[in-house]
Protein backbone atom coordinates (compact mmCIF):
# COMPACT_ATOMS: atom_id res chain seq x y z
CA UNK A 1 0.00 0.00 0.00
CA UNK A 2 1.20 3.53 -0.63
CA UNK A 3 0.82 6.57 1.60
CA UNK A 4 -2.68 7.28 0.27
CA UNK A 5 -3.86 3.74 0.90
CA UNK A 6 -4.05 2.67 -2.75
CA UNK A 7 -2.30 -0.47 -3.96
CA UNK A 8 1.12 0.06 -5.49
CA UNK A 9 1.46 -1.60 -8.89
CA UNK A 10 4.03 -4.35 -8.52
CA UNK A 11 3.51 -6.87 -11.35
CA UNK A 12 6.32 -9.25 -10.40
CA UNK A 13 6.28 -8.65 -6.63
CA UNK A 14 9.70 -7.02 -6.86
CA UNK A 15 8.99 -3.93 -4.79
CA UNK A 16 7.47 -5.78 -1.86
CA UNK A 17 10.24 -8.38 -1.68
CA UNK A 18 13.22 -6.05 -2.17
CA UNK A 19 15.73 -5.10 0.50
CA UNK A 20 16.47 -1.39 0.85
CA UNK A 21 19.49 0.61 1.96
CA UNK A 22 18.85 4.34 2.30
CA UNK A 23 20.62 7.12 4.12
CA UNK A 24 23.17 9.85 3.69
CA UNK A 25 25.79 10.54 1.10
CA UNK A 26 29.22 8.94 1.63
CA UNK A 27 28.04 6.38 4.20
CA UNK A 28 29.21 3.40 2.12
CA UNK A 29 25.77 2.27 0.89
CA UNK A 30 26.95 1.33 -2.60
CA UNK A 31 29.97 -0.55 -1.28
CA UNK A 32 27.87 -2.56 1.16
CA UNK A 33 25.28 -3.38 -1.49
CA UNK A 34 28.02 -4.59 -3.86
CA UNK A 35 29.59 -6.72 -1.14
CA UNK A 36 26.26 -8.33 -0.25
CA UNK A 37 25.43 -8.86 -3.92
CA UNK A 38 28.72 -10.70 -4.36
CA UNK A 39 28.40 -12.73 -1.18
CA UNK A 40 24.81 -13.85 -1.68
CA UNK A 41 24.32 -13.61 -5.44
CA UNK A 42 21.84 -10.75 -5.04
CA UNK A 43 20.72 -8.36 -7.75
CA UNK A 44 21.90 -4.86 -6.79
CA UNK A 45 20.17 -1.66 -7.90
CA UNK A 46 22.22 1.50 -7.51
CA UNK A 47 19.87 4.47 -7.34
CA UNK A 48 22.53 7.14 -7.81
CA UNK A 49 23.75 5.64 -11.08
CA UNK A 50 20.28 5.54 -12.61
CA UNK A 51 19.26 8.90 -11.17
CA UNK A 52 22.28 10.67 -12.65
CA UNK A 53 22.15 8.99 -16.05
CA UNK A 54 19.18 6.89 -17.11
CA UNK A 55 16.57 9.23 -15.63
CA UNK A 56 17.79 12.40 -17.32
CA UNK A 57 15.33 12.06 -20.22
CA UNK A 58 12.47 11.77 -17.74
CA UNK A 59 13.76 14.80 -15.89
CA UNK A 60 13.76 16.87 -19.09
CA UNK A 61 10.33 15.57 -20.14
CA UNK A 62 8.91 16.55 -16.76
CA UNK A 63 10.29 20.07 -17.14
CA UNK A 64 8.63 20.32 -20.54
CA UNK A 65 5.28 19.20 -19.12
CA UNK A 66 5.56 21.77 -16.34
CA UNK A 67 6.58 24.55 -18.73
CA UNK A 68 10.00 24.87 -17.09
CA UNK A 69 13.31 25.50 -18.90
CA UNK A 70 14.78 22.22 -20.10
CA UNK A 71 18.38 23.23 -19.47
CA UNK A 72 19.94 22.61 -16.08
CA UNK A 73 20.00 25.71 -13.87
CA UNK A 74 23.10 27.86 -13.64
CA UNK A 75 25.57 26.06 -11.32
CA UNK A 76 26.18 29.20 -9.23
CA UNK A 77 22.46 29.52 -8.52
CA UNK A 78 22.41 25.91 -7.31
CA UNK A 79 25.68 25.56 -5.40
CA UNK A 80 26.92 29.06 -4.50
CA UNK A 81 23.97 31.43 -4.13
CA UNK A 82 21.56 29.07 -2.36
CA UNK A 83 21.74 28.34 1.35
CA UNK A 84 22.27 24.74 2.53
CA UNK A 85 18.79 24.70 4.10
CA UNK A 86 17.23 25.82 0.81
CA UNK A 87 19.29 23.22 -1.03
CA UNK A 88 18.18 20.50 1.38
CA UNK A 89 14.52 21.52 1.12
CA UNK A 90 14.69 21.42 -2.68
CA UNK A 91 16.41 18.04 -2.66
CA UNK A 92 13.86 16.54 -0.27
CA UNK A 93 10.97 17.98 -2.27
CA UNK A 94 12.28 16.34 -5.43
CA UNK A 95 12.78 12.86 -3.99
CA UNK A 96 9.17 11.60 -4.38
CA UNK A 97 9.19 12.16 -8.13
CA UNK A 98 12.65 10.65 -8.50
CA UNK A 99 11.55 7.69 -6.36
CA UNK A 100 8.75 6.91 -8.79
CA UNK A 101 11.31 6.65 -11.58
CA UNK A 102 13.35 4.24 -9.47
CA UNK A 103 10.25 2.15 -8.79
CA UNK A 104 9.66 1.85 -12.53
CA UNK A 105 13.20 0.49 -12.89
CA UNK A 106 12.70 -1.97 -10.06
CA UNK A 107 9.34 -3.22 -11.34
CA UNK A 108 11.11 -4.54 -14.42
CA UNK A 109 13.62 -6.61 -12.43
CA UNK A 110 13.05 -10.28 -11.72
CA UNK A 111 15.60 -12.32 -9.81
CA UNK A 112 15.76 -15.77 -8.24
CA UNK A 113 17.46 -14.15 -5.26
CA UNK A 114 16.57 -10.96 -3.40
CA UNK A 115 17.01 -7.57 -5.03
CA UNK A 116 18.89 -5.07 -2.90
CA UNK A 117 18.33 -1.41 -3.74
CA UNK A 118 20.53 1.34 -2.35
CA UNK A 119 20.72 5.10 -2.62
CA UNK A 120 20.11 8.34 -0.78
CA UNK A 121 16.84 8.90 -2.67
CA UNK A 122 15.35 5.72 -1.23
CA UNK A 123 13.79 7.60 1.64
CA UNK A 124 12.25 5.81 4.64
CA UNK A 125 8.94 7.63 4.29
CA UNK A 126 8.73 6.53 0.65
CA UNK A 127 9.85 2.94 1.16
CA UNK A 128 7.88 2.26 4.35
CA UNK A 129 4.49 1.94 2.61
CA UNK A 130 5.92 -0.75 0.31
CA UNK A 131 7.42 -3.14 2.84
CA UNK A 132 5.85 -5.71 5.14
CA UNK A 133 8.46 -5.22 7.87
CA UNK A 134 10.86 -2.43 8.85
CA UNK A 135 13.60 -5.09 8.78
CA UNK A 136 13.51 -4.92 4.99
CA UNK A 137 15.24 -1.54 5.20
CA UNK A 138 18.26 -0.05 6.90
CA UNK A 139 19.39 3.58 6.83
CA UNK A 140 23.12 4.27 6.84
CA UNK A 141 24.40 7.71 7.83
CA UNK A 142 28.04 8.80 8.18
CA UNK A 143 29.38 10.32 11.36
CA UNK A 144 31.13 13.65 10.94
CA UNK A 145 34.48 11.92 11.43
CA UNK A 146 33.74 9.32 8.75
CA UNK A 147 32.48 12.05 6.40
CA UNK A 148 35.85 13.80 6.79
CA UNK A 149 37.57 10.50 6.06
CA UNK A 150 35.56 10.09 2.86
CA UNK A 151 36.45 13.61 1.78
CA UNK A 152 40.13 12.76 2.18
CA UNK A 153 39.95 9.38 0.46
CA UNK A 154 37.34 9.85 -2.27
CA UNK A 155 38.14 12.51 -4.89
CA UNK A 156 34.52 12.60 -6.04
CA UNK A 157 33.39 13.48 -2.51
CA UNK A 158 35.84 16.34 -2.15
CA UNK A 159 34.67 18.62 -4.93
CA UNK A 160 31.61 19.96 -6.71
CA UNK A 161 31.73 18.66 -10.26
CA UNK A 162 30.44 21.88 -11.82
CA UNK A 163 32.11 25.06 -12.97
CA UNK A 164 31.28 27.61 -10.28
CA UNK A 165 32.62 31.03 -9.31
CA UNK A 166 33.43 30.00 -5.73
CA UNK A 167 34.31 26.29 -5.49
CA UNK A 168 35.10 26.41 -1.77
CA UNK A 169 31.75 27.94 -0.88
CA UNK A 170 29.96 25.53 -3.21
CA UNK A 171 31.62 22.60 -1.48
CA UNK A 172 30.76 23.94 1.99
CA UNK A 173 27.15 24.37 0.91
CA UNK A 174 27.05 20.90 -0.54
CA UNK A 175 28.46 19.27 2.60
CA UNK A 176 26.06 21.18 4.83
CA UNK A 177 23.16 20.14 2.59
CA UNK A 178 24.27 16.51 2.76
CA UNK A 179 24.35 16.63 6.57
CA UNK A 180 20.82 18.04 6.65
CA UNK A 181 19.50 15.46 4.19
CA UNK A 182 21.18 12.62 6.08
CA UNK A 183 19.79 13.90 9.36
CA UNK A 184 16.31 13.99 7.89
CA UNK A 185 16.72 10.40 6.66
CA UNK A 186 17.64 9.27 10.18
CA UNK A 187 14.73 11.18 11.71
CA UNK A 188 12.28 9.71 9.21
CA UNK A 189 13.62 6.19 9.70
CA UNK A 190 13.11 6.36 13.44
CA UNK A 191 9.52 7.48 12.93
CA UNK A 192 8.87 4.32 10.92
CA UNK A 193 10.80 2.01 13.22
CA UNK A 194 13.54 1.48 10.64
CA UNK A 195 17.05 0.84 11.90
CA UNK A 196 19.61 3.63 11.60
CA UNK A 197 23.25 2.57 11.33
CA UNK A 198 25.80 5.31 11.95
CA UNK A 199 28.99 4.54 10.09
CA UNK A 200 31.92 6.03 12.01
CA UNK A 201 34.88 4.33 10.34
CA UNK A 202 35.67 2.04 13.26
CA UNK A 203 34.72 -0.96 11.09
CA UNK A 204 35.95 -1.65 7.60
CA UNK A 205 33.57 -2.16 4.69
CA UNK A 206 33.43 -5.93 5.14
CA UNK A 207 32.51 -5.55 8.81
CA UNK A 208 29.80 -3.00 8.02
CA UNK A 209 28.47 -5.40 5.39
CA UNK A 210 28.39 -8.10 8.10
CA UNK A 211 26.19 -5.83 10.24
CA UNK A 212 23.84 -5.12 7.37
CA UNK A 213 23.72 -8.80 6.39
CA UNK A 214 22.77 -9.69 9.96
CA UNK A 215 19.99 -7.10 9.82
CA UNK A 216 18.67 -8.69 6.60
CA UNK A 217 19.39 -12.30 7.65
CA UNK A 218 15.72 -13.39 7.49
CA UNK A 219 15.60 -12.49 3.80
CA UNK A 220 19.02 -13.55 2.56
CA UNK A 221 19.78 -16.93 0.93
CA UNK A 222 21.19 -19.48 3.34
CA UNK A 223 24.19 -20.01 1.08
CA UNK A 224 26.84 -17.33 1.14
CA UNK A 225 28.30 -17.79 -2.33
CA UNK A 226 31.27 -15.53 -1.58
CA UNK A 227 32.46 -17.53 1.40
CA UNK A 228 31.85 -20.95 -0.08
Amino acid sequence: MNATGSEVWDPFGTLHSALWIGGGQWAGKSTVARLLATRYGLTAYHYDYHDARAHNDRRIARRVRLGEPTADPDPDSVWVNTSPHEMADETLAGFPTRFEWALDDLRGLVSGRPIIAEGWGLRPELVAPLIDSPRRMIVMVPSDEFRRHQLRELPRAATVHHSVSDPERAQRNRLARDRLVAGEAARSARLFGIRVLEVDGSDDAEAVADIVADHFRSYLPLTNVYRT
